[in-house]
């Protein structure tokens, strides 16, 4: 999971406490802007119970109304049919409010994923790389011709200045079989996977 060389680790372990902070800021954005949004809804629910309170008074007043001689069906009609339109008002503050909640849920979402999952993919890509590096190399390091292979990888990949500090002519060295150089530019290879290269009491070199 995190690399064995200190310097790597430790930058592996920054990155990791960076990545789930980042993660958690845009957690409590998405938070605060899904809270916000659905402060738009609160004018729709205070219609709706108003709507609600007015169409029950009026369907009560219907009611007590329809007992009146000669004019009581009419009032109780009169009065069903503002019911009637005091219930659609109060069925479209509730279609507002489910409108509402629906796009704070969505905001909430975009905020919280894009940033997220702009940094945690390649995070995730990164770290399973080099678990899967790293696997590789300690599964390969068994043999001198193995170093050979790391050896050679260090003299395709890693700065002319790193390479020179091991040898004046380090590809000459490694043409001729210099065990010695061999082993040191394997060594370096394996250093810049995230291993730590220790050397058995042949001198072989390995990765712990």
């Amino acid at each position: 999971m995190y690399a064995q060389t200190s310097a790597r680790r430790a930058r592996q372990i920054t990155g990791d406490l960076a990545v789930l902070v980042w993660c958690g800021l845009w957690v409590w954005a998405g938070r605060t802007v899904h809270g916000l949004v659905l402060q738009l809804a609160e004018p729709a629910r205070a219609l709706q119970r108003t709507a609600t309170d007015f169409g029950t008074a009026m369907t009560d007043a219907g009611t007590t109304v329809g007992d009146i001689p000669f004019a009581g069906e009419q009032l109780r009609g009169a009065f069903g049919r503002v019911a009637g339109v005091v219930a659609e008002a109060s069925a479209a503050g509730a279609q507002f409010e489910t409108t509402v909640a629906r796009l704070a849920l969505a905001l909430a979402l975009v905020t919280v994923l894009g940033p997220s999952l702009g940094l945690g993919i390649p995070w995730v890509v990164g770290r399973v790389r080099f678990a899967r590096r790293a696997t590789a190399a300690r599964a390969l390091v068994d043999s001198e011709a193995d170093l050979d292979l790391f050896a050679l990888r260090a003299l395709a990949n890693r700065p002319l200045p790193r390479l020179t500090e091991i040898s004046p002519d380090p590809v000459e060295a490694w043409r001729r079989g210099d065990s010695e150089v061999v082993r040191a530019l394997a060594a370096l290879e394996l250093r810049s996977i995230g291993l730590r290269p220790v050397h058995g009491p042949d001198g072989e070199v390995r990765a712990r």
